[in-house]
């Protein structure tokens, strides 16, 4: 059920898209993500489902075997993420930067990285002037775009009692240097933020981890032990129609 609310949610979100924007940026795309990630969990857990009730030998394999890859999937992206941290974070750079690229031509993207870029305190990739690389942003002379040498309202400093929100507070950001700008939007880049938020909250990532881990496995083994003992109700049945006959 939860699957199919996730698919449903994700493509009502993608048919209020216009088709340009839709095709624009299908990669970073959360409704696509919502789609595919919602069709994945329905067919496995209809395979654990419509396996277990109707004691299905291949439906329960099939359900045992695609848990079993997602955990060594996820397990491998954690010890490779850890073992080759510097290429993880190149990776994360890239996808920042190809969002930033496409802030303008996705709602939901831009939303996105507007809630990241206010909860960390953080302005573009490496640093605030990352967003010269969209085309709207974009700090040459030839852009003809109001925002021009501009960073998002996400990247402002806001005070607690402010009722309005400026969303033109970025304005000219770019052109500034650090200290001058950094009175008035956050400087620092994401990444950085990013990082130090990873290293400074491990057990709780830890315990996410471990309890998306757990049912996984508690899954497999319930699938296996299930097998287990339907092969052995087949076994007793073919023996006892065997032995029907057999006076002793």
């Amino acid at each position: 059920v939860i699957s199919m609310v996730m698919v449903a949610v994700g493509v009502y979100a993608r048919l209020l898209k216009h088709a340009e924007a839709a095709m624009a940026c299908l990669a970073v795309d959360p409704a696509i993500l919502l789609i595919m990630v919602g069709v994945l969990t329905f067919l496995i857990t209809f395979c654990g489902c419509v396996g277990s009730l109707r004691e299905n030998i291949c439906l329960l394999q099939v359900f045992s075997i695609c848990l079993t890859i997602i955990f060594l999937l996820q397990l491998a992206a954690g010890v490779l993420g850890f073992v080759f941290s510097d290429k993880a974070r190149g990776k994360v750079s890239e996808i920042i930067n190809g969002a930033i690229v496409h802030y303008r031509d996705d709602l939901d993207l831009q939303n996105l990285i507007d809630f990241g870029q206010k909860e960390f305190s953080c302005c573009g990739g490496v640093s605030y002037k990352d967003w010269s690389q969209n085309m709207y942003f974009n700090c040459t002379a030839t852009n003809p775009s109001r925002e021009r040498c501009a960073v998002p309202f996400s990247c402002c400093l806001h005070d607690t009692d402010q009722a309005v929100i400026n969303t033109m507070c970025g304005h000219g950001m770019q052109a500034r240097g650090y200290l001058e700008a950094s009175a008035f939007i956050h400087t620092n880049g994401c990444i950085d933020k990013l990082v130090n938020w990873t290293h400074s909250n491990l057990f709780l990532l830890g315990g996410i981890t471990l309890g998306l881990a757990l049912p996984q496995l508690v899954g497999i083994v319930l699938a296996q032990l299930l097998i287990h003992q339907i092969r052995d109700q087949i076994k007793l049945q073919l023996y006892n129609q065997q032995h029907r006959a057999d006076p002793w």
